[in-house]
């Protein structure tokens, strides 16, 4: 079952790459009316959640400093600056070899015992590296929910 849960994960995070694809730098760092972040915010935030709460709130790590990025896109934080076609770049590749790394640990037992934790997004307590993983797919979804809806009001403003 986890396997298909990882493959899910895959898939949306290429999803997500192909929005990406098909807009401009400036079209991803326009903060369309209405929000208060843009469709890269959402990308790179999904891709630095994960890895905090999969390492980080599971007690594996002590702290966020060792998620690159963690400052610039963990919860509560908008985009301060426009990024790069590199920066785009190397979040496209971060997306899915955090998700391998993270597939590799699970698979060495990494995760066996982890601290229980609540998500302030939907607030039930995840006991089991499992229930990280269905709460990732979920959340990833969500902010890719949110990047379409930017990218129709961009794209409709033109």
């Amino acid at each position: 079952m986890t396997q298909h849960i990882f493959e899910f994960i895959i898939n949306s995070r290429k999803a997500f790459i192909r929005l990406i694809d098909d807009l401009t730098i400036d079209e991803l760092n326009q903060i369309p009316e209405g929000f208060n972040n843009n469709i890269f915010w959402n990308f790179a935030h999904i891709v630095v959640s994960t890895q905090t709460l999969s390492y980080v709130r599971t007690g594996i790590l002590a702290d966020a400093s060792t998620v690159k990025y963690n400052d610039d896109y963990k919860k509560d934080t908008k985009p301060t600056r426009e990024v790069t076609q590199a920066e785009v770049d190397e979040f496209k590749s971060l997306a899915l070899t955090t998700i391998g790394q993270i597939q590799s640990d699970y698979a060495k037992g990494t995760f066996k015992s982890i601290t229980p934790y609540a998500t302030a997004t939907y607030g039930s307590e995840m006991k089991t590296i499992e229930e990280v993983l269905i709460a990732t797919l979920s959340h990833d979804n969500l902010h890719w929910g949110y990047a379409q809806a930017q990218r129709r009001v961009i794209k409709n403003n033109k």
